[in-house]
């Protein structure tokens, strides 16, 4: 990597405003197994270490917030071999791999219905909302302006917490047939989660942006039709939208899955950034940035597929035309599609950011 002009900071913040910038801003997500073969393949540290050594990322976590109706209270029911079935602190049964990362198996739900909503579990979320120590975050900003990174708090929406406490099958149903149950889940839930913000900022301190988290489409669109997520769930998107904002900070908002049919309505909430625009979903940023980009910065739809090939004419081409698209409107970071996986090589990766500088660089 070329020496840099400019912090991760001030090229993220430059980013934003649609300003020069010497080189495209940076962040990646692996999975776990990607880091033990790293590791495997002669690299000496861990996941933050890949971010600092090879990503040289831009981007600094302060914490990570995900209210849970009974924090701590966990039990695993049964094991074996090669997986584990736990019941987690919001009530979710499922199934986990021992060995290796995956999307659980979801067994079954202990809020199964409206009547355990409202009896046991909102009562114990308010009971229990307090879930963070500000002086942690005071501790965090703190590391990230020292590596001179834009520092963000991180957290998860509504949409998905509803989906984790109540099942997908259930929130589907829940949503046509009792729509004030889903809303009141997520303006509960919505609540807690700025509650808790908002004693991060009571201590003074000011993040550069938050940065929250929740899938709400699949590959081909939205879980739910544009319009029952605008009447139940995106009331409490832009909330937290306008909340970022009149704190002064950005809001990046991560959903996977094929999101081309909600974009008005994220540009309508006050979205500043998307990510990870998921391009083995059909989501492209090359169609996106001429249509939004004056209007909404896009962090990622590298194809991690094309990654996991280890073909480097592939990967290269694959680089070049995101970064480039990118670029054309100067409000993009790099990232892939969605998270890194095992079947790319510790060589491999070096490369994909030999070419990140190569093809990321502004004139």
């Amino acid at each position: 990597m070329g020496k840099p002009t400019m912090d991760g900071r001030e090229r993220m913040k430059r980013m934003f405003r649609r300003q020069d910038q010497d080189r495209v801003p940076r962040h990646e997500s692996f999975w776990g197994e990607t880091i033990t073969r790293f590791q495997e393949e002669g690299f000496q540290g861990g996941y933050e270490d890949v971010l600092t050594q090879l990503v040289h990322t831009d981007i600094h976590a302060m914490g990570w917030l995900w209210p849970q109706c009974f924090p701590g209270d966990e039990k695993l029911i049964s094991e074996d071999a090669e997986t584990k079935v736990i019941r987690e602190s919001n009530g979710r049964i499922a199934r986990y791999w021992k060995h290796k990362s995956g999307t659980p198996e979801h067994i079954g739900f202990e809020c199964d219905g409206r009547e355990a909503w409202e009896t046991r579990f909102k009562p114990a979320l308010l009971k229990n909302w307090r879930q963070l120590n500000p002086a942690d975050y005071v501790r965090h900003l703190k590391e990230g302006r020292d590596k001179g990174r834009w520092c963000h708090l991180t957290g998860v929406e509504s949409f998905e917490e509803t989906r984790q406490i109540i099942g997908d099958e259930v929130v589907l149903i829940a949503m046509a047939e009792d729509p004030e149950w889903v809303m009141d889940i997520s303006r509960t839930f919505t609540d807690i989660v700025l509650r808790n913000f908002d004693l991060v900022m009571e201590t003074g301190i000011q993040p550069d942006g938050v940065f929250i988290y929740g899938d709400m489409a699949f590959n081909h669109a939205t879980l739910c039709s544009p319009a029952m997520y605008k009447e139940l769930i995106w009331p409490d998107h832009k909330r937290m939208a306008d909340w970022a904002h009149k704190h002064n900070m950005k809001f990046i908002y991560h959903t996977d899955g094929n999101i081309n049919g909600v974009m008005d309505l994220y540009l309508e909430a006050g979205f500043d950034c998307l990510q990870p625009l998921e391009a083995k979903a059909h989501v492209d940023i090359r169609k996106l940035i001429p249509m939004y980009g004056d209007k909404l910065a896009f962090f990622g739809n590298c194809d991690v597929m094309q990654y996991a090939t280890n073909d480097r004419d592939l990967i290269a081409a694959e680089i070049k035309a995101k970064l480039d698209a990118g670029k054309a409107g100067k409000g993009y970071v790099y990232h892939s599609d969605h998270s890194v996986p095992p079947q790319v090589s510790l060589e491999t990766y070096k490369f994909i950011i030999d070419c990140v500088d190569k093809y990321g660089q502004y004139d």
